[in-house]
């Protein structure tokens, strides 16, 4: 081995140390939820025991306790500063932080492991925001988070198009030749089939982008490759051997953001409402209810349906429509859809997502 492999080595090393830490620190944001007082003297004392007790020949023990106490302190100012959390499903570096990075930008940004965690931190008040995916521009709806939607008591307050663009990388640059399999979430491994099949490579499913690229960057398995996205290749410094590898045309997610309770409108901005609602299983009865949002000239935005798991054979409705509950011709024609359903739920009202100041 050379000198420049020994450093390329430790530079790796110290990349992920940083990784590790912010994951670190983001636990210890959401550990402050459960406590009463920053300060945990117990706690503490335990940590540094522990580390006492290591057995590590090059790191002295006097060393990595301090390493520790110094790591602690940066977590107590953390949890001092009351910093607001917004959750996502996946790791870092998954689409869903990239959405959360727009959505709230002053907040820690947490990942969840599945879709139902941040939708139950949010109602729960672990998270003060979630950010979850409702719809790709190609594949649908997410039937996930609309089956959420329909239980949860959480708001909806925010909406983001994030543009998808896929990236194959490695660990290291290299010739296509050389690789045999490549991980991926399912869909974005269906977005990019035709580019797999050309390169003949075996697709193999993951939980999650991001989580495909963190593994293969801490595992380096023999011949692989993951379909991500840039912000993933950065973090965990993985080369980026192709951009943009998707078969079908551009295509996007949208985004929503959850939060506990509504929040007002903007003043001189444009919004727009998400409702859900079921009809009566009779002719005509889903027709009533849009020919309101016609006759009173509101544009439907998002039309969308998923079979009813209490009545099988008939349907809830998604609807999202420009305008604000505060305008009088809004509020009317959503009276008079209640008046018009078996059931109707208002998810809340938000800013429209103009694409302004959107990343490229």
């Amino acid at each position: 081995m050379k000198l420049d492999d020994i450093r390329r080595k430790v530079d790796k090393i110290d990349r992920e140390l940083l990784v590790l830490l912010h994951e670190r620190m983001g636990l210890a944001l959401r550990a402050r939820r459960f406590k009463e007082e920053v300060v945990d003297a117990e706690r503490e004392a335990a940590v540094l025991e522990r580390a006492g007790r290591l057995n590590l020949n090059l790191v002295e023990q006097s060393f990595g306790q301090q390493l520790l106490r110094t790591i602690i302190e940066e977590s107590k100012r953390l949890q001092g500063e009351a910093r607001e959390l917004a959750a996502f499903q996946g790791e870092h570096g998954a689409y869903g932080e990239l959405a959360a990075r727009r959505l709230a930008p002053e907040a820690a940004h947490a990942p969840c492991l599945e879709y139902v965690d941040v939708f139950d931190g949010v109602e729960q008040g672990y998270f003060d925001m979630g950010v979850v995916p409702v719809e790709h521009s190609l594949e649908g709806s997410v039937t996930q988070v609309n089956d959420l939607l329909i239980k949860t008591n959480a708001s909806v307050v925010g909406e983001l198009n994030v543009p998808v663009s896929h990236c194959l990388m490695a660990v290291e640059a290299s010739d296509y030749r050389e690789l045999r399999v490549v991980y991926s979430h399912p869909e974005a491994l269906a977005q990019c089939a035709g580019f797999i099949e050309r390169l003949k490579l075996e697709p193999r499913p993951f939980y999650d982008t991001a989580g495909a690229a963190k593994m293969l960057a801490r595992e380096n398995p023999r011949g692989a490759a993951a379909i991500a996205s840039p912000l993933a290749a950065e973090l965990y410094d993985l080369a980026i051997l192709k951009e943009g590898i998707d078969d079908g045309p551009p295509s996007s997610t949208r985004f929503l953001l959850l939060a506990k309770e509504p929040r007002p409108s903007e003043a001189g901005g444009k919004s727009k409402c998400s409702i859900i609602f079921a009809t009566a299983h009779e002719a005509g009865s889903l027709f009533e209810v849009l020919r309101l949002f016609a006759e009173s000239k509101i544009n439907l935005t998002r039309i969308a349906s998923t079979p009813r798991r209490d009545d099988p054979g008939n349907y809830t409705f998604f609807l999202d429509f420009e305008g604000s509950p505060d305008d009088e011709k809004v509020a009317g024609v959503m009276d008079e859809t209640r008046r018009r359903t078996v059931e109707m739920k208002f998810l809340g009202s938000y800013p429209v997502d103009t694409g302004e100041g959107a990343e490229t």
